[in-house]
């Protein structure tokens, strides 16, 4: 299987060839100066999607530090996981965080780990920053890279300029480390420890055909007629009864 990461990807969406399917997802938690813009993403996205070169997963930037986040998808038996961080960012730390995460998700999973870095030009620096105040911030903290389920790079990561990785991916290694250590196979201990996952879509807007996934005292509300107006009182008072019964000390 021919592999590719490139510093100019950075994005949730997983577009390596497919049969039919295509996935998509919004980072479960924005970061930071993120949350201006982007609301968090529901459990939605945090599904596997089979591809014709494996089953492909994917997590953005410090999704990556919520061990559950992964644990959702190496449970899937991921092949190749999709990773990416922003780059040219607080220096050589980020760039050794970053690949200390992808690495360490590439011998969990025992999967392939694809992680694709922004890269700002100078120019585009000066666009975001035209008095050079935070030239220090803007810079290093690139690791383009693709790691294999041994934890090893299998080419030089890229950590500086624009450019793409090229590589052919050996999937038998996926086995090999897994004969060794399956965290969800013969490594894991489910009757001690599991992940209870919400997978479903959280949509802002309700129409009538989702009412049967609503509880079901809002379906006798939203199902009631004008006739019905002395029955809706009489469980309007109930739920009322029942709520201040709580003892919320």
């Amino acid at each position: 299987r021919h592999c590719f990461a490139s510093p100019c990807a950075g994005f949730s969406v997983r577009s390596v060839p497919t049969r039919e399917d295509r996935g998509a997802g919004r980072p479960v938690e924005p970061t930071y100066h993120e949350r201006m813009v982007w609301g968090q993403g529901d459990g939605s996205g945090l599904k596997v999607v089979e591809t014709a070169v494996g089953r492909v997963g994917a997590l953005a930037c410090w999704e990556h530090y919520n061990p559950l986040a992964r644990y959702a998808l190496i449970a899937q038996e991921e092949h190749i996981h999709i990773a990416q961080f922003p780059g040219s960012m607080v220096g050589q730390i980020f760039a050794d965080q970053m690949e200390v995460a992808i690495r360490q998700h590439a011998l969990e999973a025992g999967a392939f780990v694809i992680n694709a870095t922004g890269w700002l030009t100078e120019s585009q620096k000066k666009v975001f920053d035209p008095e050079g105040r935070f030239k220090k911030v803007l810079q290093g903290g690139c690791c383009t890279a693709i790691v294999s389920p041994e934890g090893t790079h299998v080419v030089p990561p890229l950590t500086e300029g624009e450019g793409v990785l090229v590589a052919d991916l050996d999937l038998a290694l996926i086995a090999k480390r897994k004969r060794m250590m399956d965290s969800v196979g013969h490594y894991s201990r489910p009757e001690l420890l599991s992940l209870l996952v919400d997978d479903q879509p959280k949509p802002t807007l309700q129409r009538p055909r989702d009412l049967n996934q609503m509880p079901v005292a809002w379906q006798s509300f939203a199902n009631a007629s004008d006739s019905s107006a002395p029955q809706i009182a009489q469980e309007a008072d109930r739920l009322s009864k029942s709520l201040s019964e709580v003892d919320v000390s």
